[in-house]
């Protein structure tokens, strides 16, 4: 359930701020001493400036002759970008704002903040002498508008505004931006932002009554943006603080009645769910911007990481990852919608990788045009991005059954990606080979990054033929032959190691020799799921190949993966070591102020981002949001994972845990189910069908039978390893042990 949860001033830098968010515009909240400090961020605010267009020059037959012959040369020429005249970036990037600072002058002391998730509202709490004080923040939900509400007696702040420009005006200035222009008129006071080619950005704020209202908005020039920016602000003086509290109040509430509750045991799991879940919705407004690597919470001292671009070697799914079992599908329609727009795009990169006409293809970093950010070799062979991709879409599809989105959207799509993957693709014997391939970021750029037959890949083509497959059916569309050929003559992992004693290695000839960032080649065991763990030779297999990759440990793991981490032994039952590594990420992965760090907080347990020991400088942290995503998944799947088609119950809940238990969590054939587990038993299920159909559930009670009883007295007994659990449309039901074997 949602809760209330305090921070302790200081807050020293940005990103120990707390968040809030409305898909678009985000707000930090930090400070120390007398000093409030509001960092504004826009998810939208891109300089669409550089990159590199895909072109013939790229194709995948010119990178294989190079990486064959082994022409480095000739492989970097290829990915050079054009000669840009001078003051031109080399890639498009988001854009920092800047901050406000809320001065409350001598005496005056910060000392807790509290947000409230379930209705969005940060409180402040302030302290001068015995007198204690509470400044209340809100953030409109469907418009780019704050709100600081300062009670009766409390001086009024100083308010100083500090565009990003204070910090990298230098590197802004260097792409030919101009700085900033502050403006003050008798309705407002701040800043526009010119940017060089796209619209700019306005920061508008002004006194109304004791509350501080802010604006930010786009335009062109400066006066359609601080006009822009003068309509927020008079509405909220027409609407009131009142009416904006309730606005926002409701957004939520409905938020928060879909949305899944998990009632964990362990109170820091329990907060970085409810809190995970909260910002979950400020990243991934259904009204805002599909989410990039930090969302709408921009720092304002460095131009972000990355460029806080798309990522689709796996960061975007993470960041999407908890719409699933969280039961709030429609977060992932922006994302799904841009991806659409880019269609034209995509068909462009299959041609001119590949020759074809009808195939789709996504680079693995771009903007929301979908332009290249730069020349990663790797990332354009890398075709497991669009694969990854249609896997999304069509688990849309099956937590949602909606029939028309698998039609137009996910069944072209899924399509579009496996007609590349059909020509990449070479006969050689009995079967079939993959013959250039990576693993993401393995051995980075370099010329050893490849080989034949990389595990990651090959998971991705098996999924994506399984779900071809079952779409087809679905749609009673004809599939391809070849899907079911490949299926059949391609193997799903690359094995390494004599017979009885193999395991799954990155590619041909190469076991897992180091730690690294990215599990990709067990990516068949989650989230890709093509393993039949009953099996005992498969148990065999992805045991041998756990064994070399705790072996390895994390040395070199960041943030983002040890959730993964986690889903993983949820997934072979490793229930206590899947709750560890979530307590672990945590501890090592977030700071004072709880925000989602891609490098360690501190040193000793993995040595990504490089800091000494002792170190303690941590001025400059990048923070991104797929990590914090991922956490709130890999907590679902403690509860609640499907594996090959069958849902599972409390897999990765320890037996320690006396209470847990779960309320409507979505699964495939988009049903919900609700759940307790006390001390070691569950007592019944309830099931809600969405769509109507067949849940396909591992008995709760194994060797046991159960009863389905539905909502009008009558009852069905049900017996198993898995249970076939046929419920109509809108109905409720409840699953229950049967009662002889319970009495």
């Amino acid at each position: 359930m949602p809760g209330t949860y305090d921070w302790e001033f200081p807050l020293p830098r940005t990103h120990t701020g707390m968040l809030q968010g409305n898909g678009r515009l985000g707000l930090m909240i930090w400070g120390e001493g007398s000093v409030l400090c509001l960092t504004l961020g826009r998810a939208d605010l891109w300089d669409h400036r550089g990159g590199l267009p895909w072109t013939e020059k790229q194709s995948y037959a010119n990178i294989r002759a190079c990486l064959e012959s082994g022409d480095e040369p000739r492989l970097r020429e290829l990915f050079e970008g054009t000669a840009r005249p001078e003051g031109e970036p080399s890639r498009p990037s988001i854009i920092p704002v800047g901050r406000l600072e809320l001065d409350f002058g001598p005496g005056v002391e910060l000392t807790t903040g509290t947000l409230d998730t379930a209705d969005g509202t940060v409180t402040v709490s302030l302290r001068k002498g015995r007198r204690q004080y509470t400044v209340r923040l809100l953030l409109d939900m469907q418009a780019d508008l704050a709100c600081v509400e300062l009670p009766p007696g409390l001086t009024m702040p100083k308010v100083s505004r500090l565009p990003a420009w204070n910090w990298v005006g230098a590197q802004l200035a260097a792409i030919s931006f101009q700085p900033p222009k502050r403006f003050t008129t008798s309705d407002a006071a701040g800043w526009y932002q010119m940017l060089p080619v796209d619209p700019g950005v306005c920061v508008g704020y002004a006194w109304q009554g004791r509350s501080l209202v802010v604006g930010v908005a786009r335009g062109r020039d400066q006066p359609l943006a601080q006009t822009a920016v003068a309509v927020l602000l008079r509405t909220h003086a027409a609407d009131g603080i009142d009416k904006l509290g309730r606005r926002i109040g409701r957004w939520w509430k409905a938020y928060w009645k879909d949305a899944a509750q998990l009632d964990l045991p362990d109170v820091q799991l329990a907060f970085l769910y409810d809190y995970g879940m909260y910002k979950f919705a400020g990243l991934t407004q259904p009204e805002g911007i599909a989410a990039t690597l930090q969302g709408p919470w921009i720092e304002e001292y460095q131009m972000p990481p990355w460029s806080s671009d798309y990522h689709f070697n796996i960061n975007v799914q993470m960041c999407y990852w908890p719409a699933f079992h969280g039961n709030r599908l429609e977060h992932l329609r922006p994302l799904f919608d841009m991806i659409h727009t880019w269609t034209p795009v995509l068909r462009h990169n299959a041609h001119a990788f590949i020759g074809i006409d009808d195939g789709l293809m996504l680079p693995h970093a771009v903007d929301d045009h979908c332009t290249c950010m730069g020349g990663f070799w790797t990332g354009s062979v890398d075709h497991g991005c669009t694969a990854w991709v249609a896997q999304m879409m069509y688990r849309y599809y099956r937590y949602t059954a909606d029939r028309r989105f698998l039609e137009e959207v996910a069944w072209p799509f899924m399509q579009g990606a496996m007609r590349v993957y059909e020509e990449m693709l070479e006969e050689e014997g009995d079967g079939y080979v993959l013959p250039i391939s990576v693993s993401p970021e393995y051995r980075g750029a370099g010329m050893d990054a490849w080989g034949r037959n990389a595990s990651f890949q090959l998971a991705c083509i098996h999924r994506l033929c399984e779900d071809l497959q079952e779409a087809a059916a679905t749609l009673r569309q004809a599939p391809r032959p070849i899907w079911a050929k490949i299926t059949q003559q391609l193997p799903k992992a690359c094995l390494t190691g004599a017979a009885g004693a193999q395991e799954i290695a990155l590619w041909e000839g190469t076991p897992l020799e180091e730690s690294h960032r990215h599990h990709s080649h067990l990516a068949g065991i989650a989230p890709f799921d093509l393993f039949d763990l009953a099996d005992s030779d498969t148990a065999g297999l992805v045991e041998r190949s756990l064994r070399r990759w705790l072996a390895e440990g994390p040395g070199l793991w960041s943030g983002w993966c040890v959730p993964w981490a986690s889903m993983i032994h949820t997934r072979v039952g490793n229930a206590d070591a899947a709750v560890l590594w979530l307590e672990i990420w945590r501890r090592v992965f977030t700071n004072k102020g709880h925000g989602t760090l891609h490098n360690i907080d501190f040193p000793g347990v993995s040595l990504m981002g490089g800091r000494s020991m002792g170190q303690l400088d941590k001025s400059h942290e990048i923070m991104q949001m797929d990590a914090g995503m991922s956490c709130v998944a890999a907590l679902h799947e403690l509860l609640v994972h499907e594996r090959r088609g069958v849902t599972y119950l409390f897999s990765g809940a320890p037996q320690q845990w006396q209470e847990v238990g779960f309320r409507q969590v979505r699964t495939g054939g988009a049903f919900l189910l609700s759940a307790r587990r006390t001390r070691g038993q569950i007592r019944q299920v309830r099931i809600q069908s969405l769509a109507g159909g067949v849940l396909q559930l591992a008995n709760p009670w194994p060797g046991a039978a159960a009863r389905l009883c539905r909502a009008d007295g009558s009852d069905k007994r049900v017996t198993g390893r898995v249970l076939r659990l046929r419920v109509p449309k809108g109905e409720v039901v409840m699953l229950k042990p049967d009662r002889q074997v319970a009495s």
